[in-house]
């Protein structure tokens, strides 16, 4: 079955701009500027009015018309990195060995690293490079917790997903060994 019209309408808070061509949304806002591709995506974008989106398919099948609020979301994401930011907490869990975690910037690419170290007893040394337009630091207030924010939602949450998969224990059972680094809140830099 095919829907002939279908539109969802996205509403834009003052002092944010989006500008949209050719499928490429680019939103700038106090926070900075977040640009993000939808080319593969066959949905049309319209201005009904000046702060408003809309954003539209004709005759699509029922997976094209769940794109619409897919595509609604990216671009309030965008809207809200540009805002408020995002910001991810992550804690260190472990039984018996303490992990040990150090943070640096790296000279040449700008991008942080985050260095974990002594993870289940084990020598190896594991490295993550973060995604660009990610800052690190590990939280003065409060014991093995690690600080991830930055604009983009995309490039934060998957930095936290890299650090959490990296720490994952091979070979053991996984119920008696929880170790790891683990998202425990997840929120805006700027907070309400």
């Amino acid at each position: 079955m095919k829907y002939i019209h279908s539109e969802e309408t996205l509403e834009v808070p003052e002092g944010v701009k989006v500008h949209i061509k050719s499928r490429i949304v680019t939103v700038e806002g106090p926070r900075g500027k977040l640009t993000k591709n939808l080319n593969h995506l066959a949905v049309s974008f319209s201005r009904p009015k000046k702060n408003v989106i809309g954003i539209e398919i004709h005759h699509g099948s029922r997976k094209n018309v769940a794109t619409l609020r897919t595509v609604r979301t990216l671009i309030n994401n965008l809207i809200i990195g540009v805002t408020k930011g995002f910001k991810y907490k992550m804690r260190y869990v472990y039984a018996h060995f303490p992990i040990n975690v150090n943070v640096d910037k790296n000279n040449e690419t700008g991008l942080y690293e985050v260095e974990i170290r002594n993870f289940i007893g084990e020598k190896i040394v594991r490295r993550v490079v973060m995604l660009p337009g990610v800052d690190v630091e590990i939280s003065t207030t409060q014991k093995d917790e690690l600080i991830l924010s930055g604009n983009s939602l995309e490039n934060v949450s998957q930095s936290a997903a890299d650090i959490q998969q990296i720490c994952r224990v091979r070979n053991k059972d996984i119920r008696k060994f929880l170790d790891g680094l683990y998202v425990s809140e997840k929120g805006n830099i700027v907070d309400e």
